[in-house]
């Protein structure tokens, strides 16, 4: 009797993607992260089976690999859902209202009066409407706080009503227009793409980048013909003391 041979965690084109990407690099090490992109692209998350295929792939030990995922909040060690939520509750987004966001999220998306813990599912993970929620450090968009991101887009100046309405949106299968950035897809496409692969370059990259506040120091300089001053060409370095 034979016994039936268990199908790849990897199909041939996760393989072949995996080999574009170790192409990049002089050294295979230096793969590591957009290779972790690309199996949660595939998992939703990264496994175990995971954590082996890159380790075999770049030839690592399981034990580096480890260290880079448990080190690094974006590399999920559970499978995520369809839309990842990251609501800012670092310094300024928390006196805002980041904190209460946070919280009201919880709330909103828990069931049976519990609220839903950090980075848990609600909905079956990676069916339509099923959302990830998470709390991040600083989400680099201060002048306008509080924000939230879903898949890494933005959604600024959130305040409780707006982001519960945005996350009863994304549990009906909708995909609300970030304030900037590409339109909303699902989480495991955005890690396909940070991995390096895309189905559409041009859609995803359409939409502003940039929101008039960051902007406005910058035209306020080209308004009134300020410029920083030029670099020297050459610059003397000070001589290091001599050892004794």
């Amino acid at each position: 009797m034979t016994t039936p041979t268990a199908e790849p965690v990897f199909d041939e084109l996760t393989r072949q993607r995996a080999k574009e990407i170790i192409a990049r690099y002089p050294q295979s090490r230096s793969a590591l992260l957009p290779m972790l992109h690309l199996v949660q692209s595939v998992q939703g998350y990264v496994s175990q089976d995971g954590i082996r295929f890159c380790a075999e792939q770049l030839d690592l030990t399981t034990a580096e690999v480890s260290a880079v995922v448990t080190f690094y909040t974006m590399y999920k060690r559970r499978p995520s859902g369809e839309h990842l939520v990251s609501v800012c509750t670092n310094t300024l987004c928390a006196a805002l209202g980041g904190d209460a966001i946070y919280q009201s999220l919880r709330e909103r998306l828990g069931s049976e009066g519990r609220p839903l813990g950090h980075e848990q599912t609600v909905g079956e993970p990676g069916s339509s409407g099923s959302i990830t929620l998470e709390h991040v450090e600083c989400l680099a968009a201060c002048d306008l706080a509080p924000v939230l991101q879903v898949n890494y887009e933005y959604f600024d100046r959130q305040s409780v009503e707006s982001a519960g309405e945005l996350v009863d949106a994304l549990r009906r299968g909708e995909k609300p227009r970030p304030t900037r950035g590409a339109p909303l897809t699902d989480w495991r496409t955005v890690e396909r793409e940070l991995a390096g692969f895309f189905d559409d370059l041009p859609a995803a990259v359409e939409g502003p980048s940039a929101a008039e506040e960051t902007l406005r120091g910058t035209r306020l300089a080209e308004r009134n013909g300020w410029a920083a001053p030029a670099m020297p060409e050459h610059v003397e370095l000070p001589a290091l003391p001599e050892k004794k």
